[in-house]
């Protein structure tokens, strides 16, 4: 397995593993963008880039958010992220599209979560009003907030959401400067490993749901290679569910995870392909409203054309 990944590595017909914005790549060069725990190791462990005719440049972000901001500004073609932090940027103005989709085939705890650490008496939602609850602005995790407080009949301004990027979330909840946290995997398998709780979890709320999100210019220009990226991607995601420990060490490798947290992480993150047909799109249509219910942005643009299926 290890020769396996140091071929996909070091194989410069196909791969070249660049930070963004170094360059603005070429037709036959396609700029992806990975969160840590996604795309990246998945396509290196699987091996589903072996025989590409075009160069994958890869960057790294901590969180949606700044993969989002990236693909709008055209510093990467494409890149992995969860349905609600797309509305949300899709809802805010950007130019990208979703172009495939994905779906969570494993529906168990901790995939997405409202975590707090392990002495806080907190049970629920409830029990965090006006604590404070840190989280990504416009993340999966922001939108699990605002619909759990909704679900409570509880108002937005219940709680004192802090949006913080998920290092410095994971540093506050451990030094007690917030009570709660809302994220997702591995920061959930990461928390929960050192002793954090579950206070809301996910499940309830999502139907663990992510787009490829492609920018204007690649959607026009390399319409092709990303057409080839994204069923290779399936191919990926498909291995992924019966290679689980194989995953989970390139995974534990690729970001530096304990194995245990990453064979975690792939548990809990197993997706596939899914089409972006009509009942897919009514249902973000929740999220849109959640989003625009708590005031965030008025929502000025049709959902519909947030879609462009390559």
């Amino acid at each position: 397995m290890l020769s396996r990944r140091h071929a996909i590595l070091t194989s410069g017909a196909f791969l070249a593993l660049a930070a963004c914005g170094k360059s603005g790549g070429g037709a036959s060069t396609l700029r992806v963008g990975s969160q840590k725990g996604g795309t990246k190791a998945l396509m290196l462990a699987s091996g589903a880039l072996d025989g590409a005719p075009y160069k994958i440049e890869w960057s790294d972000f901590p969180a949606a958010q700044n993969l989002l901001e990236a693909i709008g500004s055209d510093a990467v073609d494409v890149g992995l992220v969860g349905d609600g932090p797309f509305q949300f940027a899709y809802q805010s103005g950007s130019p990208a599209r979703a172009v495939a989709a994905m779906k969570a085939t494993s529906r168990e705890p901790g995939a997405l979560a409202v975590i707090v650490g392990k002495t806080s008496p907190a049970r629920s939602i409830r029990d965090l009003a006006g604590k404070r609850i840190a989280t990504t602005r416009g993340s999966i995790g922001h939108y699990l907030v605002l619909r759990a407080l909704a679900e409570a009949g509880l108002k937005p301004d219940a709680v004192k959401l802090t949006f913080l990027s998920p290092s410095d979330s994971k540093a506050a909840l451990q030094t007690g400067a917030i009570e709660g946290w809302s994220t997702w995997v591995p920061y959930t398998a990461a928390a929960l490993a050192e002793g954090a709780r579950i206070v809301v979890d996910g499940r309830q709320f999502s139907q663990g749901v992510a787009f490829d999100v492609a920018s204007a210019s690649a959607v026009a220009q390399k319409r092709a290679i990303l057409a080839d990226f994204l069923a290779r991607e399936a191919k990926a995601l498909a291995w992924s569910n019966d290679h689980g420990a194989e995953y989970a060490k390139i995974l534990s490798a690729e970001t530096g995870l304990p194995l245990p947290v990453a064979t975690a992480t792939v548990r809990l993150n197993s997706r596939l392909r899914v089409p972006i047909d009509a009942p897919l799109i009514a249902q973000q249509q929740v999220i849109l409203d959640t989003f625009r219910n708590a005031g965030e942005f008025v929502s000025p643009r049709p959902i519909k054309d947030a879609f462009a299926p390559v």
